[in-house]
């Protein structure tokens, strides 16, 4: 017994040697309180947590999506300011940064009911009608009993993968924490990372954390995302295809120890 306790302890240690690193306290602008973050990653780590997140919903209507969902165009996001708390430069100053940050994600403000993300700005107590409304009170049920959401985003697309419209509802009046969680989440979704991954400790789509800022692991994810050589529609079997070109190209991962 003795004996295969220190063989699986060694087994442990081995492949902990190679698990994300750099840990930095949050950065700037984050809530009092926020996790800190690692900032360097293996190649295999990226390309476990993007096709986690890249494939899969919590909320379906109409067939399952078969690839890689997201815009392929430059994206009019529109955020309608609603609820007792203002938030709205807040949340334009969240869009921005994912527009600055992500290579070749461009994100213009749009005043159209039309726009290709609308952001919805409400408080807590309006949130399941809000959801009712939009969607009906069928799937908004189903959505609330599977999930417990706080906040939530619809994320409707073309056969092709390219998304058509994304809707996102963002919790405004309980406190920084909990919208500037909400707020860098659902943007997340919004783009195309539609799933969430409960056993990744390094994703903001991780239901069982709190972030409330563009991690380093999560602003790779889009990198890859929105490189043109990955395209809306690619299933699951060609994005493992071109994944490691792609972070060794981006060089989004750290250097593999000799």
């Amino acid at each position: 017994m003795t004996r295969a306790l220190a063989t699986l302890v060694l087994i442990l240690i081995g492949a902990n040697a190679f698990a994300a690193s750099g840990k930095q306290a949050a950065p700037s602008g984050s809530f009092s309180g926020a996790p800190p973050e690692f900032t360097r990653f293996s190649s295999a780590e990226i390309e476990r947590g993007f096709l986690a997140l890249a494939f899969g919903t919590d909320l379906l209507i109409g067939a399952q999506p078969r690839g890689v969902r997201r815009f392929d165009h430059p994206v009019r996001l529109r955020v309608v300011s609603g609820g007792s708390v203002s938030r709205a430069v807040e949340m334009q100053r969240v869009v921005a940064e994912y527009g600055e940050k992500i290579p070749n994600l461009r994100v213009i403000a749009a005043d159209s009911a039309d726009a290709d993300i609308v952001i919805r700005l409400i408080d807590e107590k309006d949130f399941a009608s809000s959801l009712t409304a939009a969607f009906g009170a069928a799937v908004t049920k189903r959505f609330v009993a599977k999930t417990d959401p706080q906040c939530m985003t619809s994320v409707k697309s073309r056969a092709d993968g390219e998304i058509v419209q994304s809707v996102s509802f963002v919790i405004v009046d309980k406190g920084d924490a909990v919208f500037l969680d909400c707020a860098y989440h659902e943007l997340l979704h919004a783009f195309g990372l539609s799933n969430h991954d409960q056993r990744n400790p390094w994703t903001t789509l991780n239901q069982r954390r709190m972030v409330g800022y563009l991690s380093v692991y999560d602003r790779a994810l889009l990198t890859l995302l929105y490189d043109p050589r990955l395209k809306p529609g690619m299933t699951a079997t060609q994005v493992k295809g071109v994944l490691p070109r792609l972070i060794h190209d981006l060089q989004l991962a750290a250097p593999t120890p000799r």
